[in-house]
């Protein structure tokens, strides 16, 4: 048989496949896998699909970087201790804290969700208090005594800053070819306040996202992110992404904000720096200050000044900053490619861009690497169902950061959950595209309209990623 006859039939087999598969309208020109389309995190991609997915360092790490992401790895997955301890390199915990440790909220560097019960510790979702206004240099202002988040948990001989509970308000609604679902809306509500009344406050609740990646989206030129900006929406597609400013407190300015829900961090440093402060109430020379105001609070003992030292935070950005992404699964499967097909007819590219390349890095393992994140890291107004009238710099109360996308497809795995979005409202994949409005109402009623097995297929490719 030659070359020409074994091509012949293989075209017939995947027409014979589809056609078995699902109706004429559902057939479109079958596509091709790209060249290292399965290396999402480029030379740092892992092939590892175990519930440690997300743990692994990333490739071509130094034998110092290595050391050093052990150490990093250690700070961020054991538990902090409250003050004066014989466990000196990991006190201070408190006052307030959210949880004991970074892996608290992100278990096995993955995704956090809403609680399972009233009470949980552990889960991963926290709650951001604001007021109105913002600071000097546009950052949200925080409550006079509760500050920029909600502590449900405190040290032994005080009490939480309050509990949080969350009810869900069922929404029914069908696709176009009749088929039912539900979607889930929730309301939060805060009670046994310890310090007074919150009074007029606005409330944003917030998931640990999975940690893979995030220093090669800091390797990321800022002029390629701001080459995916069209905030004017000039070629009147519909999507106007914008890129966030915010304040970095290192080089005292305003700077490309890349991480957090609303891009509202420039750099990991600071993103670590700000969570073991709001999180655990562990200071660092970023953030000196604890984060309560009241005498009681200022009286407890504390780890030192500051209770983390600048290069253990070092050390913890570097773990946070190599965590490699996972490889791509069946990227060559006829119904993947389908669906990757169907991504690109419904303009879900225009803001989850699949490719770009990364530009130098303090970390080399880090440069000049092709990544397929599906992120453009810039604010979209996603309407009103998400959101939290809560603004964030040049963020808006309707605007998000697009997520990155790779690993989406192995949370179940390392998390035992499928609970996306900023607040895990969203129980599946499915779910998160239906809550789809704003700037991707267009494409959310684009999903809505396809048959039932052109949606299976969407699917099969975002869990492929």
């Amino acid at each position: 048989m030659n070359k020409s006859t074994v091509c012949i039939s293989t075209l017939l087999f995947f027409l014979l496949f589809l056609l078995a598969c699902g109706n004429e309208d559902d057939l479109l020109p079958l596509p091709m896998a790209e060249e290292g389309e399965e290396l999402s995190g480029g030379g740092t991609t892992v092939f590892d699909a175990s519930a440690n997915a997300f743990a692994l360092p990333a490739p071509s790490l130094s034998n110092a970087e290595e050391l050093l992401f052990g150490i990093g790895n250690s700070f961020f997955n054991l538990n902090w201790v409250t003050a004066p301890a014989s466990t000196t390199a990991r006190d201070g915990l408190g006052p307030y804290f959210n949880s004991r440790s970074c892996s608290g909220c992100h278990f096995r560097d993955g995704r956090g969700r809403p609680p399972a019960f009233d009470g949980e510790n552990n889960h991963g979702l926290l709650l951001r208090l604001s007021v109105d206004g913002t600071s000097l240099q546009g950052a949200p202002l925080p409550h006079a005594i509760y500050g920029g988040q909600l502590q449900d948990r405190a040290i032994p001989g005080m009490a939480p800053e309050g509990r949080f509970t969350i009810r869900y308000e069922t929404i029914e609604g069908r696709y176009d070819d009749g088929t039912p679902y539900t979607l889930r809306r929730p309301t939060y509500h805060i009670d046994d306040l310890s310090l007074g009344d919150l009074g007029n406050v606005k409330v944003s609740p917030r998931v640990g996202a999975q940690m893979i990646g995030l220093g090669l989206l800091e390797a990321v030129e800022e002029a390629t992110i701001l080459s995916f900006a069209d905030e004017a929406d000039v070629d009147g597609d519909g999507i106007s992404g914008k890129a966030n400013y915010v304040w970095e407190v290192e080089k005292q300015q305003l700077s490309l904000g890349r991480f957090g829900w609303k891009a509202n961090e420039p750099t990991l440093l600071q993103q670590t720096a700000g969570a073991f402060l709001g999180d655990m109430g562990i200071t660092s020379d970023l953030f000196p200050d604890e984060n309560c105001l009241t005498r009681e609070c200022e009286e407890q003992p504390h780890g030192g000044l500051p209770e983390i030292e600048e290069e253990k935070l070092r050390n913890v950005a570097l773990y946070v900053s190599t965590l490699a992404v996972p490889a791509r699964r069946d990227h060559e499967d006829p119904e993947v490619l389908q669906g990757k097909q169907l991504f690109i007819q419904l303009q879900c590219t225009s803001c989850h861009i699949p490719k770009m390349t990364t530009g130098i890095h303090s970390i080399p393992a880090l440069s000049n690497q092709s990544i397929r994140p599906y992120t453009d890291l810039l604010l979209h107004d996603m309407g009103e169902g998400l959101a939290d009238h809560r603004e964030d710099f040049r963020a808006s109360g309707r605007e998000w950061r697009t997520p990155p996308l790779w690993g989406l497809g192995l949370i179940e795995t390392v998390n035992e959950h499928t609970f996306l979005l900023h607040d895990g409202r969203a129980r599946n994949i499915e779910e998160a595209i239906l809550w789809h409005g704003g700037e991707a109402e267009n494409a959310q009623k684009a999903f809505k309209a396809l048959s039932n097995n052109q949606r299976e297929q969407l699917l099969r490719f975002l869990e492929s990623l």
